[in-house]
């Protein structure tokens, strides 16, 4: 690893935060699907919705901060790809930086960014009467999940933004991480699905990932879906880590 890497991706960091702060619709853009389902879900179809559970918006707050997480990374699939396309990895190759700071910039602003984004969904929630009284640790133990979930997903946004032949295309693979929350435990208890779709609903990551995060906020004990959910988080992370690196050198070369 360069001895500059740092320093270079602090600076392309910089670069694309600054893109984001010049313009403040992309946060808001991302918070605004998830935060009209979380009304939509408690106040339209909340009352027909039985969960066993107290507050129906303490029950789909996990789920709706994985949906926005999910729109977000799109956007860096999106910037990514207008890099590619304006000619900027050809002017970062020319430069005496480190190839893998270019990469990291992009990830690091998406992690910003979506982290916004799921502040400001919070928010709204509390405002929609969510209410926990978890620990420091239970809210850290949260927000570690989501920066886990967030990277990777992030790092997948990657490899669509360095594999992408148009602009949708490079935002367009981000529909069905959307979607994916749909079929789990996010809104409703997946024993009230018919066999193969609770199997599915079960056995897919949203499920443990939405699961940890509602019982650390509900100061529940998380048994062994914690283990699953950082299993699924390291994976997918690893496996987009290493895809995406590889599509980058390909394309530098």
């Amino acid at each position: 690893m360069s001895k500059h890497f740092f320093g270079d991706t602090a600076v392309l960091t910089g670069r694309s935060l600054s893109h984001i702060l010049r313009s403040p619709d992309t946060i808001i853009t991302t918070a605004v699907t998830p935060i009209a389902l979380m009304l939509m879900f408690v106040y339209v179809l909340g009352g027909a919705i039985n969960t066993g559970a107290g507050s129906y918006v303490n029950y789909l707050l996990p789920g709706i901060l994985l949906i926005t997480v999910a729109s977000g990374i799109a956007y860096t699939a999106y910037r990514l790809f207008l890099d590619m396309q304006g000619g900027i990895f050809e002017r970062f190759q020319s430069m005496p930086i480190a190839r893998s700071a270019v990469l990291w910039g992009h990830v690091l602003t998406s992690l910003v960014a979506n982290l916004v984004s799921v502040a400001l969904v919070v928010l709204v929630a509390l405002l929609m009467g969510f209410r926990s009284g978890a620990g420091v640790l239970a809210w850290l133990g949260v927000a570690g999940i989501l920066v886990l979930f967030t990277l990777a997903l992030t790092w997948l946004a990657v490899i669509a933004g360095l594999s992408a032949k148009t602009v949708d295309g490079a935002s367009a693979f981000s529909y069905p991480l959307i979607f994916l929350p749909f079929i789990s435990s996010a809104f409703v208890p997946t024993e009230t699905m018919p066999g193969p779709v609770r199997w599915f609903a079960e056995n897919q990551p949203v499920t443990s990932i939405v699961n940890t995060i509602r019982d650390l906020l509900a100061q529940q004990p998380v048994g062994t879906d914690i283990w699953v959910a950082l299993g699924w988080c390291v994976g997918i992370l690893v496996i987009a880590y290493v895809l995406a690196t590889g599509a980058y050198r390909r394309k530098i070369s």
